[in-house]
């Protein structure tokens, strides 16, 4: 028999051994071969995460030790001249003026926050824009709005174009992070010619606001873009971090009247993730669950502090959030000034939340997981269902996102659907595209990501429609040109969930979460029952404003404004240095001295990042992943798709009803019928083969004269023929198409589509061969390979 605590010894040993060799980290491993019980399981988890971080450490030190070699080198060399008083002069000179310019930077950071504390519902959206619609007037009243964008000068937009409606995240910041930048998500929707909405909140919720509230209002903005548009199609729904699973919320609720769903860098499934990674998630298991949230709110006097949520995102990155934005700052003191006050003015502006908001959702997403796991209920009469969403869903993630990983954003797809053809089955249509490094922030303020990703995006939703049901990837990949007049290339390509997964990193067990959020459960309800009745009946509303205001992400704020008489003169000082700016150049060996010192300085917070991360998973592992422990969060762990016995698909209404017409429709039924073939022998569609199909779908009859909804219905329907009986449907054809005319006419269009015929690969014009035999027409020439040439991808 083991010995456990042993075991337990063993699997610390590669933190303190400075990560161990891999070599060593095997045998030991190797050693529990034979002893497959759950508890050697645990330790081997647990060494794992210590090697894991160990060795992340360890060549993270290597890395810095060969290029802090080469940097101190070549300050060395800088430093062999014989200008060297000079150089200092120079250096202090400039370092004094430095540092009256970056007090008068903290100087007007600190007056912006002031200005929003004292009720200054300014936000960083930089684009011009008018009201639509006050929520605080509705017959649910929230604090949310919808402002529409106003085009600026030399932009045209379409009143009857597909409108977008973007739902920035409340996530302890204010709004408008969307539409920070010029290339933004709103320039790249309203560059294309859309019209444009965004959806707005101020600083505090409404008394007793609710997120059905919030979910209620935003349906009816909705409604009201739709009145205001009614010959144009549903509105795209943009959902950025916490409003991306807001947007999932309002579709799975309202089906009718929203387009598609864009959900960027948004945490659907909060337990996902990899062993080793993504420390975020493992904070609700050491912070108390869900009654940390009601105590903070009970302090706040029903108002949760949204500075709470914005400390959190700054513990996952010590290294920024304490040194080094400030020192880029103090290195570029001349140019950054603008874009760090620019950004500080959106990340230092805290909103509230009323507690009962914040609990739903650290209940249903931050450690309950419940709308990941198909539980979530809206209020009492709304259950939550994202397999209810019938628009099509396009998911934007980053290998790079410490706060969402792509096992987060969609990990949900996996917890939902049994496989692919279950997707098929139900008709959805859900897209993702996988950026490789670019931050959480990135995806939705990058420049260049406004300009590849979102811009590429706002390009396909033109077309998605004519998209079959099924699960792709959408791979974007660079053609030609250079800086805004590069262009792209974008395919659609068949993926199973397995593969998404595999691309995503895989996933680890979810049961330590399932059971963190079961003792969460608890400790809620021992919480109301002992401590809530005494805490709220000593709690005011002057008690909870001195608490916000002497909290540190305030006070910091509050002493670098103007309301300190100590920074008053400040701003004359920066006015006078501005006048009289001496910089040192770049090659100043005091310079370049200081930089190299900043840097280290940046590595030694890094690595306290590191270790803090390491001793989170590791500790939250210990704690919750015992066999004991864990086999209480069982229940909790059940997903959809493992807790509802497999469905026989071909049993569903919507299969039996498709299968039934086989030999039933007309003209546009036997087009669709044929793209559809044409598309499963190529397992991947280009975006301007998906174009041509929407243009001909909106511009040839009969396709023209139907209603969307029809068009959709009749795509689904025949992907379901196709799916199912693809010999019986390929036989019927005939029945579909009557005359040797609409035969002509359809395969022409198929084509069009799939064509040029130069590019068409060979499993293309096989099929295509097959599709005009079967329909008694003369096959197409197929073009000569030639020798050594690679067949393209149609």
């Amino acid at each position: 028999m083991l010995d456990f605590t042993k075991l337990l010894s063993q699997s610390l040993s590669p933190f303190t051994d400075g990560g161990g060799t891999s070599q060593a980290f095997e045998q030991w491993t190797k050693s529990l071969d034979g002893h497959d019980d759950e508890y050697v399981q645990y330790g081997r988890d647990l060494g794992f995460i210590a090697h894991a971080h160990g060795k992340q450490a360890m060549d993270t030190a290597q890395r810095h030790a060969q290029s802090n070699l080469e940097a101190w080198q070549q300050v060395m060399g800088a430093m062999a001249t014989p200008m060297l008083a000079q150089h200092w002069w120079q250096y202090v000179v400039d370092g004094a003026q430095r540092a009256v310019l970056y007090a008068d930077a903290m100087r007007e950071r600190g007056n912006h926050f002031v200005e929003h504390e004292e009720g200054s519902h300014k936000t960083v959206l930089s684009w011009e824009h008018e009201m639509v619609v006050d929520g605080k007037t509705l017959s649910r009243p929230v604090n949310y709005s919808l402002v529409r964008i106003v085009p600026p000068a030399g932009v045209t937009v379409r009143e009857d174009g597909r409108p977008y409606i973007i739902i920035d995240p409340r996530a302890g910041h204010g709004s408008g992070i969307g539409g920070f930048k010029h290339a933004s998500e709103v320039g790249a929707a309203i560059h294309g010619g859309h019209p444009t909405y965004f959806v707005t909140f101020t600083r505090m919720p409404m008394p007793g606001q609710t997120l059905a509230d919030v979910t209620a209002a935003e349906a009816d903005f909705v409604r009201e873009v739709r009145r205001r548009h009614p010959s144009a199609p549903k509105p795209v729904i943009i959902g950025n971090c916490q409003g991306g699973w807001a947007s999932m919320l309002l579709a799975a609720t309202n089906p009718d009247i929203t387009g598609p769903v864009v959900a960027n860098g948004a945490p659907l499934s909060y337990w996902a993730g990899q062993k080793g990674k993504n420390p975020m998630r493992y904070l609700g298991g050491l912070v108390g669950g869900v009654s940390s949230v009601h105590l903070l709110g009970d302090l706040g006097n029903g108002m949760f502090d949204g500075s709470n949520l914005v400390f959190n995102f700054e513990r996952l990155s010590p290294s920024n959030t304490w040194w080094e934005k400030y020192y880029t700052l103090w290195d570029k003191i001349d140019t950054e000034v603008p874009r760090f006050v620019g950004f500080e003015r959106w990340w230092g502006s805290f909103y509230y939340m009323t507690t009962d908001e914040i609990a739903w959702i650290v209940e249903n997403l931050f450690v309950g997981n419940r709308l990941g796991r198909g539980k979530a209920h809206l209020n009492e009469r709304t259950h939550v269902d994202l397999r209810e969403v019938n628009s099509p869903i396009i998911v934007f993630a980053s290998h790079g996102d410490n706060i969402t990983p792509p096992q987060q954003a969609l990990g949900w797809v996996a917890d939902h659907y049994t496989d692919v053809a279950e997707i098929k089955a139900r008709g959805q249509r859900i897209l993702y595209t996988l950026h490789p490094s670019v931050g959480h922030l990135g995806i939705f303020v990058s420049s260049s990501v406004a300009k590849k990703e979102h811009g590429e995006i706002v390009s396909t939703l033109k077309a998605i429609e004519a998209l079959a049901p099924g699960l792709y990837e959408m791979v974007i990949t660079e053609e030609q040109g250079q800086g805004v007049d590069k262009t792209f290339k974008v395919a659609f390509a068949e993926r199973s969930i397995e593969q998404m997964m595999e691309q995503c990193g895989g996933d680890d067990s979810d049961r330590p979460f399932a059971t963190v959020a079961r003792f969460s459960e608890f400790g809620a309800e021992l919480y109301d029952l002992s401590v809530r009745p005494v805490l709220k009946a000593m709690t005011n509303q002057a008690s909870a404003e001195f608490m916000a205001n002497t909290s540190p992400m305030r006070a910091q704020r509050w002493l670098q404004s103007d309301r300190n008489p100590a920074m008053q003169p400040v701003k004359g000082l920066a006015e006078q240095v501005r006048a009289n700016r001496q910089a040192a150049p770049a090659d100043n060996p005091f310079r370049q001295w200081e930089r190299f010192n900043a840097q280290l300085i940046t590595q030694w917070w890094d690595g306290v990042r590191d270790m803090q991360n390491a001793m989170i998973e590791w500790n939250f592992h210990l704690l919750w992943a015992a066999p004991p422990v864990q086999a209480l969060g069982e229940r909790l762990s059940r997903t959809v798709a493992k807790s509802e016995p497999r469905e026989d698909l071909r049993t569903l209404t919507e299969v039996q009803d498709a299968l039934d017409r086989i030999d039933l429709g007309d003209f546009a039924d036997g087009v669709i019928r044929m793209l559809i073939f044409l598309a499963n022998s190529r397992k991947e569609v280009r975006r301007s083969r998906l174009e041509r199909s929407n243009q001909m779908l909106l511009s040839t009859e009969p396709f023209a004269s139907m209603k969307p909804k029809h068009r959709t219905r009749m795509i689904h329907k025949e992907s379901l023929i196709v799916g199912y009986e693809p010999e019986a449907a390929m036989a019927a054809l005939p029945k579909l198409l009557r005359t040797d005319d609409e035969r002509r006419q359809g395969l022409a269009l198929c084509e069009q589509i799939a064509g040029p015929r130069e590019e068409m690969s060979r499993e293309t014009i096989d099929m295509m061969n097959r599709l005009a035999l079967t329909l008694g027409q003369e096959p197409v020439a197929i073009p000569p390979d030639e020798p050594g040439s690679v067949l393209r991808i149609a």
